[in-house]
């Protein structure tokens, strides 16, 4: 039997709470911890978190919370929280962490600024933590619900991202356990860009064709830059690669998309710091830049770098990525 059967999930927006419904279905208890006191008496008062998963009632085994200490009395900490806040939240719950305790990041992105991934921000600020990450094709509509879903658990030692995935597993919701960090970071952040570019593509009115082209051609541009990180070629095909890609590139119910749509059918793309959840929106001008250090031709990136920061139109975006080169596809 698994040793961690207390979970803390630090953020209780819809993805938090998605993840608290379907760890806590094998009966295991989850402390779910909400900055907002009135959100979190809210959600003990009426078994819903109606403002961030309406339709789905809370099960049984979640405790609500607005203590983070005792989210993080627990046997591992999951931080649902986008990846622009994480250092902070990290910060506060720095001081209530254990030695080893496995502290998972359930964001996908590269911190503005810093450029570093998820897990380095943890281990940066929680130097007791055993950093792991969580990601994958998953909306948390599906998750809440109970749908079938399928993910990515890395962290560095094997037998720790074994006993996690096995541990935050459920009957629907399953988890793939692996040892390739980066390469788990890279799908995931990769893939909320490529995922603008998607929405611009079907906001232009530009066709099924050229979104099956986008998504094919975008997933060309993430392995190059797995290739440059070494990462695991299988990695860059799994869940949290190739998948994760597949359903951000191709679903409204993803807010990078429908970012993205809203500016193909003509919207500008106007400063969205107060969306903190369109995690592409800040991503791309880190990753244009990791590409260009690395070497690494990733030209739907830096198209969408052109169009958020206003440096060319969608149409010229789109234009010049028309008139490429032609050339070999391999």
């Amino acid at each position: 039997m698994t040793h961690f059967q207390r979970i803390g999930i630090v953020g209780a927006g819809a993805w938090g709470t998605a993840l608290a419904n379907a760890i806590a279905s094998k009966n295991r208890p989850v402390v779910l911890y909400a900055r907002d006191p009135a959100a979190a008496v809210e959600m003990k008062k009426s078994r819903t978190n109606a403002a961030r998963l309406p339709g789905v009632a809370l099960n049984p085994e979640i405790t609500p919370t607005n203590s983070l200490g005792e989210a993080a009395d627990a046997d591992a900490v999951l931080l649902a929280v986008p990846t622009q806040s994480l250092r902070e939240i990290s910060r506060e719950l720095a001081p209530m962490i254990r030695n080893a305790l496995p502290v998972v990041a359930c964001a996908k992105g590269i911190e503005r600024g810093s450029r570093k991934f998820v897990t380095e921000i943890i281990r940066e600020t929680i130097p007791l933590a055993q950093p792991a990450i969580l990601s994958g094709p998953s909306f948390a509509a599906d998750v809440g619900r109970g749908l079938p879903t399928a993910v990515t658990l890395a962290a560095s030692d094997e037998h720790l991202a074994a006993d996690l995935a096995e541990a935050l597993s459920s009957q629907t919701f399953r988890l793939y356990h692996s040892t390739d960090i980066r390469g788990v970071e890279i799908g995931g952040a990769a893939k909320n860009v490529l995922a603008i570019a998607a929405g611009i593509v079907l906001g232009r009115g530009l066709g099924a064709s050229a979104q099956a082209a986008l998504i094919t051609r975008g997933f060309a541009e993430l392995s190059r830059l797995g290739r440059a990180y070494s990462v695991k070629p299988e990695t860059m095909m799994g869940l949290s690669g190739l998948g994760d890609l597949i359903l951000t590139c191709s679903s409204p119910q993803s807010r990078n998309y429908a970012f993205g749509f809203a500016i193909g059918r003509g919207q500008k793309p106007a400063d969205q710091s107060h969306m903190p959840l369109v995690e592409g929106f800040f991503t791309a001008p880190v990753l244009a830049d990791i590409a260009r250090e690395k070497k690494v031709e990733m030209p739907i990136v830096s198209a969408v770098q052109a169009v958020l920061t206003g440096r060319v139109n969608v149409d010229t975006a789109i234009s010049g990525l028309l008139s490429r080169p032609l050339k070999s596809e391999s």
